[in-house]
């Protein structure tokens, strides 16, 4: 796979309806031949948000103020999709009528990229509303990267697909999650969406360790990262998506862009939404981090530069 599918956009958030006007009101968004140079000049003290990711059924619809709103932003900024109900790893035979609306939306936002969930959400015709995790072997493997393949086949392009939280596993899992992970995206020749707080959320769950995920994760896959909230409920975590970033994530995010270099990097959050301030200041944290690694390796020789990463990982 070549990366280069997967633009680096920046530093971005969702776009959520409480958000709509003051992002419609806001000036600060910029042709995308303009958006491209600003990235790649990036001085190091860029500020605001340079894209946003929708979540693709809330606005798989015909009409009305949604769209709308998302017409406006798109002539403005770049647009992400990401989906919840693909349900990739069901034994449902995939939906024709949700692929082509999928690619119906695609054709009028021309993002640039679509992701969803490694996950299922139903069987047998029933929706649970939820990201339900996948057995960790090779069957799964084959059946997942299958159907990837052809979801592909039908939008015409590469996908990223998403690590989610999990709360449970499978006695018949063979592997660890990340390699399942790698596997799938070898297989399918899809693109990988890392959620950091997905990886820590599930590393405290289940036990194993966040660095070695991110460590064994392939670069070369990686097309962009979550950051988002969670619930600490005692004996687990929650993805609830509607707190601050923990610390702890923000130390695996900075892992992440060790190992991963520009990769775009998205801030969620779902419930509790604050105002638009607080998600753009998550983004400029973000940016900040990043920024700060750049610096850190640009100019100097590649051996130089793996030795500080592997320092500062350590």
């Amino acid at each position: 796979m070549d990366r280069s599918e997967f633009p680096f956009l920046g530093f971005g958030v969702g776009l959520r309806r409480p958000h709509y006007a003051h992002v419609l009101a806001s000036r600060s968004g910029r042709s995308h031949r303009r958006h491209r140079e600003h990235i790649r000049g990036r001085s190091g003290s860029g500020g605001g948000v340079d894209w946003f990711e929708i979540i693709s059924e809330n606005f798989m619809v015909e009409g009305g103020r949604p769209l709308e709103v998302l017409d406006a932003v798109r002539d403005r900024y770049p647009i992400a999709m990401h989906g919840v109900s693909l349900s990739i790893g069901s034994t449902d035979r995939l939906s024709r009528d949700y692929l082509s609306a999928l690619a119906k939306l695609a054709h009028r936002v021309r993002p640039a990229w679509i992701s969803d969930h490694l996950c299922w959400t139903g069987v047998g015709g029933r929706n649970l509303h939820d990201l339900l995790p996948l057995p960790f072997n090779d069957e799964a493997v084959a059946h997942v990267a299958a159907r990837i393949r052809r979801v592909q086949d039908v939008i015409e392009r590469r996908i990223a697909i998403e690590n989610v939280s999990s709360y449970m596993t499978y006695r018949c899992s063979t592997m660890t999650e990340w390699q399942f992970l790698a596997a799938v995206a070898a297989e399918a020749d899809c693109a990988i969406l890392l959620d950091i707080n997905n990886v820590f959320v599930s590393a405290f769950n289940h036990g194993f360790s966040a660095e070695e995920y991110i460590d064994s994760i392939p670069p070369e896959r990686v097309a962009q990262f979550h950051l988002a909230g969670h619930s600490d409920r005692g004996a687990y975590l929650l993805d609830s998506h509607d707190a601050p970033i923990c610390e702890e994530v923000w130390k695996l995010y900075r892992r992440a862009v060790l190992r991963f270099g520009s990769v775009s990097t998205l801030i969620e959050w779902d419930d509790k939404i604050p105002k638009f301030e607080a998600l753009a200041a998550a983004a400029n944290r973000a940016r900040r981090i990043y920024e700060e690694i750049r610096n850190l390796t640009q100019g100097r020789s590649g051996n130089a530069a793996d030795a500080e990463r592997r320092r500062r990982v350590a």
